[in-house]
């Protein structure tokens, strides 16, 4: 979201830098290989890292347009270009960025406290994503949320876990304290919101509470039940990204 503001004339270079600290202290990069290290100017895999205003400064001159949000999982790489090593690492990491105008795709990955490092790939020609229609998936994500209450109380979770209201706040105000570029559509960020809170609830019910052992057996029924859920959350970010990357395209067209 905040590239795709950036190259669009919605944030500064300064403020996707700023924003940048929310996520973690020090954002580092480097290349996959040599050809993309030398085509972008940035360090290659293995080498220390450099600035993320470097890259930024490269993706300008690839003349990048904007960006598109992949939140892969296993059974569902789309939009990834199939098998390679940037499908694999997207996978791992269970997140990417693919760029729009030029054959690159980022994948980010904590390698210290504190410190995340972009590793930037040549994905060639990627394949589009499908269109996710917000409406519909914050529809999903609305009835998501009624199933993960019920099911946080259908397993015990609040039982079994002294104060579990309030770690689901916290984790919901850690999240919703992620700063957003001026201009994003304020739909996109109500399905954000809704998608934090979802999540804190799923992440709370996938825990076993201090003590308390479970089966596999009942481990494995809990994965089932939450599966649909965490895909519904999965799908409501994506849109909501796609829904602002589009607002920041067409407010450039439009100037």
């Amino acid at each position: 979201m905040w590239v795709s503001a950036w190259l669009n004339g919605s944030a500064a270079a300064d403020d996707v830098l700023d924003a940048l600290l929310h996520w973690a202290e020090l954002h580092d990069v480097v290349a996959v290989d040599e050809s993309t290290g030398a085509a972008l100017d940035v360090p290659v895999r293995g080498q220390a890292g450099g600035q993320v205003a470097a890259l930024l400064a490269a993706v300008r001159r690839a003349d990048v347009t904007g960006g598109r949000l992949a939140l892969p999982v296993a059974g569902d790489v789309r939009g990834l270009g199939g098998r390679s090593e940037f499908a694999g690492t997207a996978l791992h990491a269970g997140e990417a960025v693919v760029l729009h105008g030029a054959p690159l795709g980022l994948v980010p990955e904590p390698v210290a406290d504190g410190v995340l490092r972009w590793t930037v790939f040549d994905i060639g020609d990627a394949p589009p994503a499908e269109h996710l229609p917000l409406g519909e998936a914050e529809h999903e994500l609305t009835g998501a949320m009624r199933v993960a209450a019920g099911v946080l109380t259908e397993l015990g979770v609040a039982k079994h876990r002294a104060g579990v209201r309030e770690e689901i706040t916290a984790r919901v105000a850690h999240r919703s304290a992620a700063p957003w570029p001026e201009g994003t559509p304020p739909r996109a960020l109500r399905v954000l919101q809704r998608a934090n809170e979802v999540s804190a609830i799923l992440e709370l019910a996938s825990e076993d509470a201090p003590g308390n052992a479970v089966s596999s057996s009942a481990a494995r029924r809990r994965a089932e039940a939450l599966r649909p859920l965490f895909d519904a959350v999965r799908v409501a970010r994506l849109a909501a990204v796609e829904e602002a990357v589009r607002v920041f395209s067409d407010h450039a067209e439009k100037h």
